[in-house]
């Protein structure tokens, strides 16, 4: 297991136990609740359903109303929901289920490490696509085009964690062909949609070959519940949930919390984006003024951003490690970036401002220090 720092660092049972800490390194949300979330988790705990098993592919009216806010609006997209411990427990079950016909996963740096490791453990070879110096910091049809084979497996952050770029309808179309031509399939692992300004579905373009997983540890602050979902048209679902990984359903608490966060969704969006955006535009302020790195991508479509070093003398870990001394938690790109990552520091922003204070105060600090040396 990772801890949140380079070797010698705290671990998270240790940050937990500290009531001084400020969680910007993780990108969860960590604003005052939805009264109605807290609601549902104290009426299920006080009927003692933590003591029941829940449906194995999720409760119904769970199902239907992630797959009414995946494809949105209008949209009669047949999709199908399985709902899983968090997202990062159906990727495993996907990737494992489709490693034995899969002949590689095409990846970027940056971008998240764990759907690689898991193909790799069927020995699937991975493929690295670099766009940390590309000018949209996504991976290009270009240069998919370049290494992809028959059925590989092409994995899609978007919006891209840690970099904050996001897809457009017309790069998704560009990808999708190459998808369709050689049999390959896609992930579109779409985490951070809710904080995007525009966000297109690949599944709509290549419903009989994509997988979008979908998470509430971010959106609705539910990262310690655990529960997510992936969603795919019905037929193609159907072929990875015959042997579920857990057969014994997603925890019951956390659907209960879930849903009753959709059925609040609007209004809870409205407030969490407005205070996401203005935490965004405050944190590039608070960089831009400092005189430490610049910010990648601007405006970021995620609920964080990465921080540029350039040539301010600090590392990533370095000024991780630093700044957490001082109870400030973010996350150096290291955790992200084989490659880049010594280059970047990223900076979670769905969290009350005065938190970005406080990081704006430590973050000039360690810039009036003028190197990490």
């Amino acid at each position: 297991m990772t801890s949140p720092r380079s070797s010698g660092a705290p671990s998270f049972e240790a940050l937990l136990g500290r009531d001084d800490i400020v969680w910007m390194g993780q990108n969860t949300t960590h604003l005052e609740p939805a009264p109605e979330v807290v609601a549902a988790l104290e009426e299920a705990t006080a009927r003692h359903e933590f003591s029941v098993y829940a449906p194995a592919g999720g409760f119904a009216e769970l199902r239907e109303r992630i797959v009414d806010d995946l494809r949105g609006p209008g949209s009669t997209l047949p999709l199908d929901a399985w709902v899983t411990d968090g997202a990062v427990g159906g990727l495993h079950h996907i990737c494992t289920t489709l490693a034995p016909k899969l002949s590689q996963i095409i990846v970027s740096d940056p971008g998240w490490p764990w759907p690689a490791r898991f193909v790799s453990l069927s020995g699937v070879p991975i493929r690295v696509l670099s766009v940390y110096d590309q000018s949209t910091h996504l991976m290009q049809a270009e240069q998919i085009a370049e290494v992809i084979s028959p059925n590989s497996l092409i994995y899609l952050i978007d919006p891209l964690n840690p970099l904050g770029s996001s897809y457009t309808r017309p790069e998704l179309e560009a990808i999708v062909a190459l998808a369709r031509e050689t049999g390959s399939t896609i992930i579109h692992d779409c985490t951070y949609r809710h904080f995007a300004d525009g966000h297109s579905l690949a599944a709509e373009l290549y419903p009989e070959g994509t997988f979008s997983t979908y998470s509430f540890s971010k959106w609705l602050g539910l990262a310690g519940l655990r529960v997510g979902a992936i969603v795919a048209d019905p037929e193609l679902l159907s072929t990875v949930t015959a042997v579920p990984a857990n057969p014994l359903g997603a925890g019951i608490l956390g659907q209960r919390a879930a849903l009753a966060g959709l059925r609040v969704k609007d209004s809870w969006l409205q407030n969490l984006r407005a205070t996401n955006r203005a935490n965004l535009e405050r944190v590039e302020q608070i960089v831009d003024a400092s005189g430490l790195g610049s910010v990648i991508v601007s405006p970021s479509q995620g609920n964080f951003l990465a921080v540029d070093l350039g040539a301010s003398g600090w590392s990533a870990d370095a000024l991780c490690d630093s700044m957490l001394e001082d109870g400030v938690f973010i996350r150096p790109g290291t955790y992200q970036s084989p490659l880049h990552g010594e280059r970047f520091v990223k900076v979670s922003t769905s969290v009350p401002p005065e938190w970005i204070e406080r990081f704006g105060e430590v973050w000039n600090d360690r810039a009036a220090w003028g190197s990490g040396a």
